[in-house]
């Protein structure tokens, strides 16, 4: 019975700002794609709000 209910809890989890920032920082190829990840995450690239044109 716990473990369905943990499962059902981890279904429903919205990740965190910091948690998207450091799984798209864990995903680069290389050091200078992480540098270039670095430098898009500290310019704000997931803490602005979504522009809709």
């Amino acid at each position: 019975m716990l473990k369905q209910v943990s499962r059902i809890i981890r279904a429903f989890h919205v990740p965190t700002i910091e948690e998207l920032e450091r799984d798209y920082l864990n995903h680069s190829a290389s050091r200078y794609d992480l540098e270039m990840r670095q430098r898009e995450v500290d310019g704000g690239l997931f803490r602005r709000p979504a522009r809709y044109y």
